[in-house]
């Protein structure tokens, strides 16, 4: 900014303060957890999939924090500053979706491959080594990508608040989270998730309160309207109806959530982070944890976008703005609308709590990338390739090194582009051309048998080769160069995107229909982690199948599962349909209960897709129609109170699930304090 408005101590205090007091805390967490439960961190299984036992509340809130990137908060605040009060909506909508069709792959996970580990172990048992080292080459070129953009944005905005050094933050903002990962695995990333969103809500409330019942500069709900009429005369929005900001009829608007759809759909099915959470959840509640996260996720963007992007864009020339006259493009480009309307706002207490607001963001979604990629380096890499039989103790060594690597790699790829001038707008623009074109293929591995290897290696490079041209051709057909600046336009990037997402799966469903498989029939897949299916059934985990079983209604034994020969001898008669593929699950109690979620998770994710992809926007954009001040104060309203539903989802619901556990660790924290001891056995209860 043109000033700094807090000091660089403030800087440095909040990236290594808060990150060591998660880290403190993670500790006692930890401590209690391998005291008065059953699941001890120093196993592999509990380490990388939480024993395959988190409810849906927690699963709900960790979807949202590793979904609230700085990205989420900063670019949804660009695109309204931008396009308008439709560019929260847009890139809500274009981001949820995804989310809502992990609902449908969770289910399919636990169907095809309930002890799996990553999805790429599924591509392995399915299409062998070369397939599976191309994608985990494209699942590690995801994570990196998102992963040096969550340091991208969150450097940017510290350094913009404080001058703290940009490359000093891109290192330190890793390093509280590594030791809070290593010390308790993807559990705590849970339980830190739900710490961070817990924060990120509050804070988001007390913004939207203050901006629209407290703020003199603003002046209400009237005030704002007001404000942004006055906007949209002085500065109007090319594309827009009648250059109006109070609009959803926005053409670089709608194109922006294309790519978000295109590039959220890399994001989200190339990233382990998003199928570690079905892994980890429990199998009857998974459908519910994804949807329950999706619908949490839509408020943050859009009331944070409808909150700060806003009042940016009304505040542009009043002289509080930081920025005199308005953002440049540069500072557009670095997301720094949101941090702008913030000081405008609030002055430096507004900027201390916006600090901690995105390293909050940051350091969520950085702590589940390290514990995704570690998974992939872990047991696809070193697992799979370079020693089959290590033993629990090795797996969880070799975890713990591959979360330190990864955050050093994240930090200096982050100081890469730092270096070389690439923005967090270029690159969250452009990386769904990279690596979308395989989104086709992973989704048809897990729901279509008939895929074949050539399909799934075809479909995943040939998108990737026909998105970098489209993009590279428009942006020298539509600019007449290819630079930096050109490539990091709308068109050549929803060009790139699209090319890449739908060439990918076209090029898949092509290959497969000339010639396909035939003879698959997901044993190889149930197969997968032999050594966790013994340990589920010892354990019998809530909600794992052996604890299906075992809870039956009758108490009945479990049933004997089926033998390699009879299933091996019932293969010729399976068919590819989904809901006619029963022999896919050892346990039939366990199946009827999947294919029912299979069926809601599939049904939902129509029904709400549709909602938020056509049936709002779609009307309001073709009938161009720009917001009265009444329908204005309704579009905020709604979007507050879906906040508090979101905020319940995510804040309330994790510790109600969890009140057992608590109640028991409590019980066992007195008693030991009292030198009675614990007497009563251990619980087994998820946290």
């Amino acid at each position: 900014m043109s000033s700094q408005v807090l000091t660089q101590g403030i800087g440095y205090g909040v990236v290594l303060g808060i990150g060591f007091v998660f880290a403190l805390i993670m500790m006692g967490l930890s401590t209690l957890q391998n005291r008065y439960t059953s699941y001890k961190i120093a196993t592999s299984e509990e380490f990388n999939t939480a024993s395959r036992s988190v409810k849906p509340g927690l699963i709900a809130s960790g979807i949202v924090s590793a979904w609230t990137w700085a990205a989420t908060l900063l670019q949804s605040s660009t695109v309204t500053y931008e396009y308008g009060l439709c560019g929260g909506y847009y890139y809500a909508a274009g981001a949820t979706i995804q989310i809502f069709v992990m609902s449908i792959l969770s289910v399919r996970v636990k169907m095809i491959a309930p002890y799996c580990h990553t999805y790429l172990e599924i591509v392995h048992a399915r299409y062998g080594n070369t397939a599976h080292f191309i994608f985990a080459t494209f699942g590690l070129v995801t994570n990196l990508i998102v992963s040096s953009m969550l340091l991208l944005g969150g450097s940017a905005v510290v350094n913009a608040f404080t001058g703290m050094n940009i490359y000093a933050a891109n290192f330190l903002i890793p390093l509280g989270v590594v030791i809070y990962v290593i010390l308790g695995g993807l559990r705590a990333t849970f339980l830190c998730d739900y710490s961070h969103t817990l924060i990120l809500m509050i804070i988001i409330l007390y913004f939207f309160f203050y901006t629209y019942a407290e703020a003199d500069l603003i002046g209400g709900f009237d005030g704002m309207y007001r404000l942004l009429q006055q906007a949209s005369a002085e500065r109007p929005v090319s594309g827009n109806q009648d250059g109006s900001y109070l609009t959803l009829k926005s053409n670089y608007g709608l194109m922006f959530m294309i790519i978000q759809i295109t590039g959220g759909f890399g994001t989200v099915m190339l990233d382990q982070g998003y199928w570690q959470r079905a892994i980890a959840s429990e199998a009857k509640t998974a459908v519910r944890a994804y949807l329950l996260g999706g619908v949490a996720w839509f408020a943050v963007p859009l009331t944070f976008s409808t909150i700060m992007g806003l009042s940016a864009v009304a505040l542009a020339n009043h002289p509080s703005f930081p920025y005199p006259g308005g953002l440049s493009l540069a500072q557009t480009d670095a997301g720094l609308a949101a941090p702008a309307g913030v000081v405008a706002l609030l002055g430096s207490g507004g900027a201390a709590a916006m600090l901690i607001l995105l390293f909050m963001a940051v350091t969520s979604a950085a702590s589940s990338e390290m514990i995704a990629t570690s998974s992939i380096l872990t047991f696809d890499l070193y697992q799979i390739h370079f020693k089959p039989d290590a033993s629990p103790e090795a797996l969880i060594r070799v975890s713990h090194v591959m979360v330190g690597i990864w955050a050093i790699i994240m930090s200096c790829v982050a100081s890469l582009w730092n270096g070389i001038g690439i923005s967090l707008n270029w690159l969250f623009l452009f990386s769904g051309t990279l690596f979308t074109g395989a989104v086709g293929p992973i989704i048809f591995s897990v729901v279509w048998r008939k895929q074949t290897r050539a399909a799934a290696i075809g479909g995943a490079l040939g998108g990737l080769v026909v998105g970098i041209t489209c993009w590279l051709v428009v942006a020298k057909t539509y600019y007449g160069e290819v630079t930096i600046e050109t490539t990091g336009n709308m068109y050549p990037n929803l060009a790139g995107n699209m090319g890449a997402c739908c060439s990918g799966a076209l090029i898949s469903i092509i290959i497969t229909l000339i010639n396909p498989d035939n003879e698959f029939d997901w044993s190889e897949t149930k197969k997968i982690n032999p050594r966790g299916r013994d340990l589920d059934k010892k354990r019998i985990v809530p909600g794992g199948p052996a604890a299906l079983i075992a809870n039956g209604a009758n108490g009945e034994e479990p049933p004997t599962p089926i033998d390699e020969k009879k299933e091996k001898s019932q293969s010729t008669t399976r068919v590819s349909s989904i809901k006619e593929d029963t022999s896919i699950s050892e346990y039939p109690e366990d199946y009827e209960m999947l294919k029912k979620s299979l069926r809601v998770a599939t049904w939902a994710t129509s029904i709400m897709t549709f909602i938020v992809i056509f049936l709002i926007p779609i009307p309001m954009f073709l009938s161009h129609y720009i917001f009265s001040l009444t329908f204005f104060k309704a579009w905020v309203i709604i979007c507050v109170i879906w906040l508090f539903v979101a905020a319940f989802i995510t804040s309330v619901l994790p510790l109600w699930e969890s009140r057992n556990a608590m109640s028991d660790i409590g019980r066992g924290l007195l008693k030991d304090t009292f030198g009675v001891g614990v007497k009563k056995e251990r619980s087994s209860t998820s946290a």
